[in-house]
């Protein structure tokens, strides 16, 4: 138990002399009594509220819950701002911002009389960004997710952020719909704040901050305008409070079996790629071995049993509705999927939590023995084309496709793509392999979403969506389709991807977990040696630090010299 000697915060506040007075008296001037300053738990709330992040645009009404709550159980609430990473608005990828929010939330929590931490995050990076910086201190932690958006709504159907925005764009390029019909689409679909209403990354990570225990029971699915999204908030804010006394910090719960909690959940949920990035990157802060082979592995068996977009047809107001996440893991937890002891922010276990949840609509969640499809896991393949792994996601990919060989029409860049996509006399058609390189962390830089190439119009025409696309790049969670990505090493740091060139054969084989290139030894060697790296983006600031320091994909594309954490040891005083 922590009393208020062992409080990091009274190294600031507890002090009679100069510095006391320097610490407390400018705090005083918003009107805190002095009594403020007695030894009750200081809970910094970790806001990425900002007007160019739309999806957390309801997050100072958040906070004020987290505050209430706060207050309700004696303790001193400081909220204080984070870089804010928007998908929508932040270019070239938000992607290539999130290592940076990192070292800004690191540095904000350990720099301030903080004993603990709420952390308010929606839009795709702002989750892993808030917990990769949260867990290199480890300070007692809970984070809070903003809420998925009410259903979109066109033309008396459902349509879902991300998934009908691609399907959409696909059908105006092949004439099948008019731009007065895309214009009336995108008034209609983000009809209410919050995040991503489809399983696309956001609602994913807002997922695995359940999962891994994080975040309070309920908190992936309740929509951002629901009014038990501001009570979680406020129970958050209490809950808190008890964990500084409890003295439970982030690395208790952000544990191995967590983790592997969190990947079986991913793959339950059919969730996003992009959470393989992210969990790794998480993992290593906190000092927990994760790899590929894990992902592989531990989501193997795993069915997808929510049939939400991009994989399937609901979204998350029904996934709400018909119980949550609750309910996905209690199917998983029955049938041995879960570590049922590990521990989660309330005070419980993930199986106490959830072993009495009743699912309402078992069309939106199935359950485990009649799952939506029976593959939900992210698959890594290896090979000659990705040494280092790739992956796919066999829910959102075609399955006449899932072994395949065909010709190589290689883009060498996002540029190259978008000059040649459109033109009807591009030598392609659906037999052949789309590969795209210089998209990886690295060269893009960011590795940005963009792995999902668009097919081209002559190809659309005739009523074909589907083609197996290679990159080093990521794409949206809100995607599908046979997308090969995260490729490593990636093209623009030398790797295998770098060599293709078009009319190579290339073979996806995803039961026997292979993407090979048939280029035999010699060819590849000549092609390695004369080969040259493409002209840097990074020449200054923090770009430059980027390209000088990102890690490839399968390590989670942090930086290489913020892996593990320095802790919450006081800094020296400031005068």
């Amino acid at each position: 138990m922590t009393d208020k000697k062992n409080l990091r915060s009274q190294a600031w506040f507890a002090r009679q002399d100069k510095m006391g007075f320097y610490y407390r008296s400018w705090l005083k001037n918003r009107g805190f009594p002095h009594d403020q300053f007695d030894g009750r738990p200081v809970i910094g709330i970790c806001n990425t509220w900002s007007e160019l992040t739309p999806c957390n645009s309801h997050f100072k009404t958040i906070a004020e819950h987290v505050r209430w709550g706060v207050l309700d159980a004696g303790g001193f609430p400081l909220e204080f701002p984070v870089m804010s990473l928007g998908e929508t608005m932040l270019r070239p990828t938000a992607m290539l911002y999130r290592n940076l929010a990192s070292m800004d939330v690191e540095e904000s929590i350990r720099a301030n009389p903080l004993d603990g931490v709420v952390l308010l995050m929606g839009c795709d990076k702002t989750t892993p960004a808030l917990l990769m910086g949260a867990a290199s201190v480890d300070l007692p932690t809970i984070g809070v997710s903003g809420g998925p958006m009410l259903r979109g709504f066109y033309k008396g159907k459902h349509i879902g952020s991300g998934t009908n925005t691609i399907s959409m764009s696909e059908q105006l390029r092949s004439g099948q719909i008019t731009l007065a019909d895309f214009y009336e689409a995108e008034a209609s679909m983000h009809r209410s704040q919050g995040h991503c209403m489809t399983m696309g990354t956001a609602s994913t990570m807002a997922c695995m901050v359940e999962a891994l225990g994080v975040g309070m029971p309920g908190n992936a699915a309740i929509p951002a305008v629901d009014a038990r999204r501001n009570l979680l908030a406020r129970e958050a804010g209490r809950r808190i409070v008890e964990m500084v006394k409890q003295d439970i910090v982030l690395s208790q719960i952000m544990t191995r079996e967590a983790f592997e909690n969190a990947i079986r959940v991913n793959g339950g949920i059919g969730g996003s790629t992009n959470a393989v990035v992210h969990l790794i990157a998480m993992a290593r802060r906190i000092g927990v071995e994760l790899s590929l082979d894990d992902w592989d592995r531990l989501g193997r068996e795993v069915p997808c049993l929510v049939d939400l977009m991009p994989s399937g047809r609901f979204l998350m107001e029904d996934f709400f509705e018909a119980g949550g996440l609750p309910v996905v893991i209690r199917e998983l937890a029955e049938k041995g999927f879960i570590n049922k002891d590990a521990m989660t922010v309330n005070g419980h276990t993930i199986w106490e939590n959830n072993q009495d949840v009743t699912c309402w609509n078992s069309e939106v969640i199935h359950p485990f023995d009649a799952p939506v499809k029976p593959n939900g896991g992210i698959a890594v393949l290896r090979g000659n084309l990705a040494p280092n792994g790739a992956i796919v996601k066999p829910s959102a990919a075609s399955p006449h496709l899932m072994r395949h060989t065909g010709r190589a029409v290689v883009f060498e860049s996002i540029e190259d793509l978008h000059a040649r996509i459109n033109d009807d006399t591009l030598d392609i058609d659906e037999t052949c392999v789309m590969v795209l390189k210089n998209c990886g962390p690295k060269g893009y830089p960011g590795m940005a979403e963009v792995g999902n190439m668009p097919l081209p119009p002559k190809i659309l025409k005739r009523g074909i969506t589907d083609m197996i696309r290679i990159s080093d790049a990521r794409m949206s969670g809100t995607a599908y389709g046979t997308v090969v990505l995260h490729a490593a090493p990636e093209a623009a740091a030398g790797g295998p991807l770098a060599l293709v060139e078009n009319g190579d054969r290339i073979t996806l084989d995803v039961d026997a977990r292979s993407l090979h290139l048939h280029v035999d030894e010699a060819e590849f060697d000549r092609r390695k040696a004369a080969w040259q790296p493409p002209a840097g983006h990074g020449n200054r600031g923090y770009v430059k630090l980027y390209v000088d320091h990102v890690l490839q994909a399968d390590e989670g594309a942090d930086f290489d010299f913020l892996v593990g954490g320095s802790g919450a040891a006081v800094p020296r005083d400031n005068h």
